[in-house]
């Protein structure tokens, strides 16, 4: 059996939010919300006539018993998959490749350039025994560990490009691949309605499977402390305060040549991409996101001969934050491997996210100005 310890990633604590920390601990603690308690009302403290002294206890109503918030969307998840790592998923986008299977059920979802002007994309699924069916899954490119390390994430792939090979072998590393001999029949599977190497999926069922014969840990780190930060239930959402309006949002990737569309009805960015709606074909939804992350990276070609690139993960840029039809340019900053990237206004502070699903768009800096926001629909033309 295949045994890698997981990494400890010590990331920054969403105490905004009250996320679980140090899941793995049998202490209770105030970092896994269950609450079952009451809370007393002052304000509506009263004297009953006739008995001086007594008050009156207005018990408010736990709606939360069972839950914790989730590190991926901020929201009241079952305390159970709050604590359980994620699984991060290469996945190929490309006309071959589509429609997509899970992609809806991605809580966070990567898109960054690989060879020869394509994407490909990394969704992030919590409760992933829940997906019915991912597909199509793809090969690893380097840079998309060090996204996947930053959630504490077991990443699965069928195969690699050779200059991600060490990395998978380093031991805070806990993969998931469909060339390994005990994973190819037991968690991978062919569609015969594509033709590979479009048509490799894996089910929930086959994914929680595939984890237990590699023995890898499925509950978070003890030191893990989360990624992003989130607004209180409490707090009215998040309006960026001196932005600009976004109704439609154009990243400028050349192939799937994707764009955003805001809905008021729903406070959500509906997907499109390839013409068309991007639709999963497990439940025929739209995909749409509350957030949009746009971070600018620096990139260089790594083999010339197969196009691989070398995309910069760890240093600073800038870049956009989306969300509620509206945008604001921000910064970024990764010290390291082991940490979480950290996005910030332009006076210096860590942004906060609406609850929700967020998108990530990673931006060579050669193409940076191929990023558009259109204030309203009627400006923007649909690729025909």
């Amino acid at each position: 059996m295949k045994m890698k310890k997981t990494v400890a990633i010590g990331l920054i604590c969403l105490l905004a939010v009250g996320l679980p920390v140090g899941c793995g601990s049998t202490e209770e603690d105030d970092t896994v919300i269950s609450s079952t308690e009451t809370e007393v009302n002052t304000d509506k403290i009263a004297e009953p006539a006739g008995e001086i002294g007594e008050v009156e206890e207005e018990v408010v109503e736990d709606t939360h018993t069972g839950q914790a918030r989730s590190y991926l969307t901020g929201e009241w998840i079952d305390e159970g998959i709050a604590v359980q790592r994620p699984v991060a998923v290469m996945m190929g986008n490309t006309v071959d490749a589509t429609p997509q299977y899970g992609i809806s059920s991605a809580d966070v979802v990567y898109e960054a350039p690989v060879e020869a002007n394509i994407t490909r994309l990394m969704p992030i699924f919590q409760d992933y025994e829940e997906v019915e069916k991912i597909m199509s899954i793809r090969s690893c490119r380097l840079y998309y560990i060090d996204w996947a390390l930053e959630f504490d994430a077991i990443y699965a792939h069928y195969g690699q490009a050779y200059l991600a090979k060490d990395m998978l072998g380093a031991e805070y590393v806990d993969d998931l691949n469909g060339l390994d001999g005990d994973l190819g029949n037991t968690m991978y599977f062919r569609d015969s309605s594509k033709s590979a190497p479009h048509n490799a999926y894996a089910t929930g069922e086959s994914i929680a499977k595939g984890i237990e014969i590699d023995g890898y840990d499925t509950q978070y780190s003890e030191d893990y402390t989360g990624h992003y930060l989130f607004n209180e239930d409490d707090e009215n959402e998040i309006e960026l305060t001196g932005g600009e309006a976004a109704a439609v949002v154009k990243p400028g990737y050349k192939i799937d040549n994707p764009w955003f569309v805001y809905n008021e009805d729903t406070g959500l960015y509906e997907r499109y991409q390839f013409k068309s709606a991007h639709v999963d074909a497990n439940n025929n939804e739209q995909v749409a996101v509350k957030n949009i992350l746009f971070q600018v990276v620096s990139w260089s070609v790594a083999d010339s001969e197969h196009g691989y690139l070398d995309v910069t993960t760890i240093g600073s840029g800038d870049g956009w934050y989306a969300t509620n039809g509206q945008v604001i340019p921000i910064t970024w900053s990764k010290e390291s491997q082991s940490e979480p990237t950290h996005y910030y206004d332009m006076d210096g502070n860590e942004i906060v996210l609406n609850q929700g699903k967020t998108w990530v768009n990673i931006i060579q800096d050669t193409y940076r100005d191929d990023v558009t926001f259109y204030a309203t629909e009627d400006e923007f033309t649909a690729p025909q």
